[in-house]
């Protein structure tokens, strides 16, 4: 616990690019200093000074908070924020001492940001299913056995592959079709030539922060490299590593949709949760004998559940719409990626599956509009999804670029206007996942394609969830404008990214700094001065003791996993089978509105998940150079 004159220093651990805002918070039980410095590592000389502005507000144990802003350090080099804190009542003849607090060190430097996406990529590895490199072994070959569906139930399905969805090693359409468009839509954007669509000149007055980087006829370096087959194993194959992950949900997805009318959405349920486990001991009996097939669920539009909890399904229009902007994502990719084939007729013939599973399972959304949601067994818990024409808008803008086909504005444009701004943003509370996935990438995918009228209104949408995050901002010293239910981080990805896409889209720069800190957030500018992935930055302070498998049983963390994070305290004493050691190291941090724990019993905010991350890989991806 601090002592009454401790000051900490929350910073984004990883660093800056030089025209990026720069923030830190310093919190205190006591007065804070006037002024700050930041000071090169190397030299220990000071290279910019500036003053504390106090925050109004507490957080936890900690009355007294202060914004540090020094934007305008664009040198490159290795820093530390320090604050002298006090004078002590010095002995007869010596001088007087003064404390010294310091943040974590930090860089300053040109495309920061440039590896994380690959270091993301890390933890979707393994997560992966039917083949896992990371303990190098096949898993759940047997997934899995029907339910539901114009099958006979129990008729083998293959549904080998896939990601394991987090801590547990269930699979969900629900997740993997948004982690899987999101990796495409990661890679697409930061593989365009002149990158225009994602990074616009701004506004006049503003700095072209990402036109200019480098010399004339220079090129930034590949966002994305290969040292990884497809299989996930050590070696380069000729094929970015993005791309060898989102083929590996790509494949899954394929299998989930067998013929036109048919779609499959879950494999296994909630009686997965019977303690960790390396993924090729699986110990669970769905019927068939531990260990043996799994259940895998038919998406009917209807509600489901094998046992007391069912769903409230009403359709499967949400499905649908991402699975369709993820095939129709990887068929833009695919039908020009030459490198990546051998041969020209295995490009188009992979190409082409894509988008004819993508048009066909988008025409099931349009005949049964509405949600199928997550299946529960014995628990209540589920991926309780409420929206669908945000969905729908995606899948049916995606198609469009990949078809040109005139119907797909027509739709794009009508679901546009039915999913508006429908979101998370400026509620306090939400079902779990109900507004899934957290924001509407559609809306985004569309304004390119449209008059000057409609980009207007695409854009109003954007800016009035935003501004609904503004003012939740405003109620904490951090300026996190998310609500702490379950999967926060999640949410502040998406605030991030849905700041970053607007910015592209109009040139309005007026959520830059409101951006940035919900990107720091994530990297330590947080109570706890904790990023909030695995294993980075390498020398920071991360989650160690996260609720999944390897840690469990090997003892071991994989890098760039994205933990739930933070929760309502009251979240965190009312799930089940919720717990902590204590004392807790982090008690004089908690608050009321957030608690987070580096512990491994603590699913709520302590469970890195795969889809989660995927959407990260999208906002790194974003930085740009």
């Amino acid at each position: 616990m601090p002592g009454v004159g401790e000051v900490y220093v929350r910073i984004n651990q990883l660093g800056f690019a030089p025209r990026d805002v720069k923030t830190a918070v310093a919190i205190s039980r006591s007065t804070l200093p006037a002024s700050f410095q930041v000071v090169h590592a190397a030299t220990n000389q000071v290279v910019f000074e500036g003053r504390t502005v106090p925050i109004p507000g507490t957080w936890g144990q900690f009355d007294h908070n202060a914004a540090l802003n020094f934007t305008a350090l664009q040198t490159e080099g290795t820093y530390s924020i320090q604050l002298r804190t006090s004078v002590a009542t010095p002995t007869a003849g010596e001088a007087p001492a003064v404390p010294v607090v310091g943040s974590p060190r930090f860089e300053i430097k040109a495309r920061l940001y440039a590896g994380l996406p690959d270091q993301l990529l890390e933890f979707m590895r393994q997560q992966r299913c039917g083949y896992n490199p990371f303990v190098d072994a096949a898993c759940h070959t047997f997934d899995g056995r029907t339910a539901y569906g114009p099958l006979p139930a129990g008729t083998y399905l293959n549904a080998t592959g896939g990601w394991h969805d987090a801590g547990d090693q269930l699979k969900y359409l629900l997740t993997t079709s948004n982690a899987t468009a999101q990796m495409l839509l990661a890679y697409q954007l930061a593989n365009t030539d002149d990158r225009q669509q994602l990074y616009r000149t701004e506004r006049k007055g503003d700095a072209k922060v990402r036109k200019g980087a480098n010399p004339p006829g220079a090129k930034d370096p590949p966002v994305f490299v290969d040292r990884f087959n497809d299989l996930g194993q050590p070696g380069a194959n000729g094929v970015p590593d993005i791309l060898d992950e989102a083929r590996w949900g790509l494949e899954w997805m394929l299998k989930l949709h067998p013929a036109p009318d048919q779609l499959y959405h879950q494999v296994a349920d909630d009686r997965d949760h019977k303690g960790f486990r390396l993924p090729q001991k699986e110990t669970v009996d769905y019927g068939w004998g531990p260990g043996s097939y799994r259940v895998v669920y038919f998406a009917d539009g209807r509600p489901q559940g094998l046992k007391q909890y069912q769903s409230q399904s009403n359709g499967l229009a949400n499905l649908a719409g991402r699975y369709a902007a993820a095939m129709a994502l990887g068929y833009q990719i695919w039908k020009d990626q030459r490198r990546l084939w051998k041969n020209n007729s295995g490009r188009r013939s992979f190409a082409e599956r894509l988008l004819r599973a993508g048009e066909e399972v988008y025409a099931l959304g349009q005949a049964k509009e509405g949600v199928q949601q997550g299946n529960s067994y014995g628990a209540p818990y589920r991926y309780a999804e409420t929206t669908w024409a945000d969905d729908m808008e995606w899948g049916a803008a995606e198609l469009l670029r990949a078809t040109g086909q005139a119907r797909y504005l027509r739709d794009a444009r009508r679901y546009a206007a039915a999913a508006a701004s429908e979101s998370w943003m400026g509620r306090t509370e939400t079902g779990h996942y109900q507004y899934y996935p957290f924001m509407n990438l559609g809306h985004f995918r569309l304004y390119d394609l449209v008059d000057p009228h409609f980009k207007r209104i695409l854009a109003g949408y954007y800016r009035e969830e935003i501004e609904h995050c503004v003012r939740a901002g405003e109620t904490n010293p951090y300026g996190a404008g998310v609500p702490f239910i379950w999967c926060s981080n999640n949410l502040m990805v998406a605030l991030a990214t849905q700041c970053e896409v607007y910015r592209s889209m109009t040139g309005d720069v007026r959520y830059r700094e409101f951006a940035a800190k919900q990107r720091d957030w994530l990297l330590g500018r947080n109570p706890w001065g904790m990023s909030m992935f695995t294993g980075i930055p390498d020398s920071g302070v991360y989650p160690k003791d996260v609720h999944l498998f390897g840690n469990a049983v090997l003892k071991q963390t994989v890098r760039g996993g994205l933990v739930d994070g933070p929760v309502y305290r009251k979240v965190f004493q009312t799930l089940k089978g919720v717990t902590i050691r204590e004392p807790d190291p982090f008690a004089a941090f908690q608050d009321e509105r957030a608690v987070y724990h580096d512990d491994i019993s603590d699913y709520s905010t302590n469970e890195p998940t795969m889809d989660g991350t995927a959407s990260a890989i999208l906002l790194w991806a974003m930085q740009g150079p």
